[in-house]
């Protein structure tokens, strides 16, 4: 692999990642390190990783947060790029993280940057899921990643600046993938949901999900995406319905609450209209499933 000079590590968290994690990979090739911190993969990912020259750590799995965290401890620079295991830095990303080192290590504590999500067979630009900006490059020293089960986020002591170029998202291999993965993530919504005292009535079902739809398709321009538009427009929808039939049917049960759940402090309603940022699908933050 070509080594650049910049003082910037890649850190990345996999188990079972081996559809997409050579992409990825390659697109890391002008980041001086790269960190996979594998939490116990079945598949041949610790394998791609040390063929592309990449260090590979192992640690169990304790959550999204605690991974991404750990990786970022055993990086040598405090400069990380973080990404996951189904996403590309573009040529175009790249070259724009390398100005930003070109007089130095960079002012700011740390730099969103849009994902561009692949569905389909299409780059999915509207319909709620473009731009999905999220903090990628930071120095470790000035952040953390926080939040738990359902979405992951960096923490800033300071203002985050943007960048313009895309981050390519590949989040599921097929249709069913999609709607496996959303199985997953609306039981977390739902479980957090809950925990916080939160309840849902029949209004939940019937009249927020066609707002969804309408938001997603009309508002933010599904429809100039063809089929695929719809089903993610359609997909957003059901997410939603999923969601609250869910914490409906906890209610019923008289489950009790989860005291990690209520702890946890991410946002349980971002699962409506974006395809999760975490780089392995769960279903409970103790037993992470394949993101192949």
């Amino acid at each position: 692999m070509t080594r650049s000079p910049l003082p910037l590590s890649a850190a990345i968290i996999a188990r079972d990642a081996s559809r997409t994690l050579e992409a990825a990979l390659r697109s890391l090739a002008f980041c001086d390190e790269i960190v996979v911190l594998d939490s116990g993969s079945t598949d041949d990912t610790p394998a791609l990783a040390r063929a592309a020259g990449a260090r590979v750590e192992f640690r169990e799995w304790t959550g999204f947060r605690d991974q991404k965290n750990a990786a970022a401890a055993l990086c040598r620079h405090d400069w990380v790029l973080s990404i996951d295991a189904d996403e590309e830095v573009t040529p175009a990303l790249a070259a724009e993280i390398e100005a930003l080192f070109s007089g130095g290590e960079p002012a700011p504590p740390g730099f969103s940057m849009p994902r561009l999500t692949r569905y389909l067979g299409r780059e999915i630009r509207g319909a709620g899921w473009y731009p999905d900006r999220a903090i990628r490059l930071y120095d470790r020293r000035r952040g953390r990643w926080v939040g738990g089960r359902v979405h992951e986020r960096i923490v800033l002591d300071g203002a985050a600046e943007p960048l313009a170029a895309d981050l390519l998202h590949a989040p599921y291999a097929s249709l069913e993938h999609h709607l496996e993965k959303m199985n997953g993530y609306t039981t977390l919504a739902a479980e957090t949901m809950h925990a916080r005292g939160k309840r849902a009535d029949w209004t939940h079902f019937a009249v927020r999900p066609p707002l969804v739809f309408l938001k997603s398709w009309v508002l933010r321009r599904g429809f100039t995406l063809g089929v695929p538009g719809f089903v993610v427009s359609v997909s957003s929808a059901l997410a939603v319905f999923l969601k609250y039939v869910k914490l409906r049917d906890l209610q019923r049960r008289g489950v009790a609450r989860d005291p990690a759940a209520a702890a946890d402090h991410s946002d349980p309603g971002t699962v409506d209209l974006q395809p999760p940022t975490g780089g392995q699908a769960t279903t409970s933050a103790r037993n992470p499933s394949s993101s192949a």
